[in-house]
């Protein structure tokens, strides 16, 4: 076997695993326009990570480290989902950046008296994608591939919803309890996705696919196969950009992401219209 491809195999499938949801729930989130979601969850949940590592002497990829992210997140799902319906003063996007504020404050106090905390966020921000091992390969395969299953169960009222949520037409008990199950569905692959990839890597894919998307169609079957197909294309190129050149596989694959949206904006502002 070629040695880029042993270095290189299972990194990409990671990038396939990951983009393949998160460019899905980034549909939804440019409707929702919460943008930053990604980051707050991730911190939230780098937050019971700690937690655990603190209390339990737990490492960052173990059961226990994502019980306690799992919670946080739980409870950030369920704090989401109550305010937009109760707070109406401000925006949900900014009580989002408040609580990630407050998420990376608590984080940034539990580094300075936790040993080895440093390290921990450290693993959050830049992932691990270069040394993704076949477990964790068939771990988010199953987790991801179960939360495919169950947005298309569910597609229909978060649809609707999302379709909604700038015009609050919709309200009620059944609004606060599908919007708690998607953000808590959001924050598992989120928390799943962050061990392996970092920050920056994900919300490159939660964010940037679904906005190339955006401006080229309003059709969501046209949109999966655009989304998919740049982040598999930015993906290759970040990966191998990374190992020719040195480079850091996140950054690299970030960057190749921001230019497919840069070069699709340019060829959408001078086309005549959007597909179909």
């Amino acid at each position: 076997m070629l040695p880029i491809i042993q270095i290189l195999g299972l990194p990409f499938l990671a990038c396939i695993l990951m983009s393949s949801i998160l460019g899905y729930l980034g549909t939804h989130v440019l409707k929702r326009e919460v943008i930053f979601i990604d980051i707050a969850l991730a911190q939230i949940a780098a937050v019971g990570s700690i937690i655990a590592h603190m209390a339990f002497k737990a490492h960052g990829d173990s059961t226990l480290a994502y019980v306690c992210s799992f919670g946080c997140v739980l409870l950030a799902a369920g704090f989401y989902a109550f305010v937009r319906t109760k707070v109406t003063q401000i925006s949900l996007e900014a009580v989002i950046g408040i609580s990630y504020v407050i998420a990376a404050a608590t984080a940034l106090f539990l580094v300075g008296v936790a040993p080895g905390g440093h390290m921990h966020i450290q693993h959050i921000l830049s992932g691990s994608l270069l040394w993704t091992n076949w477990g964790q390969i068939i771990k988010s395969l199953v987790a991801f591939s179960a939360i495919g299953v169950c947005f298309f169960l569910i597609r229909k009222p978060i649809e609707e919803i999302s379709n909604s949520y700038q015009k609050d037409t919709i309200k009620g008990l059944r609004v606060v309890v599908w919007d708690f199950v998607f953000y808590v569905l959001l924050g598992v692959v989120i928390t799943l996705s962050v061990q392996i990839g970092g920050i920056v890597v994900v919300f490159a894919y939660l964010i940037i696919p679904a906005t190339t998307s955006a401006t080229l169609t309003s059709r969501l079957q046209l949109k999966m196969i655009i989304i998919w197909t740049t982040a598999i294309l930015a993906s290759l190129c970040g990966l191998l950009f990374a190992y020719y050149l040195d480079f850091s596989i996140g950054p690299a694959i970030a960057m190749f992401l921001g230019c497919e949206l840069v070069l699709v904006s340019i060829v959408s502002h001078f086309g005549q219209k959007k597909l179909l």
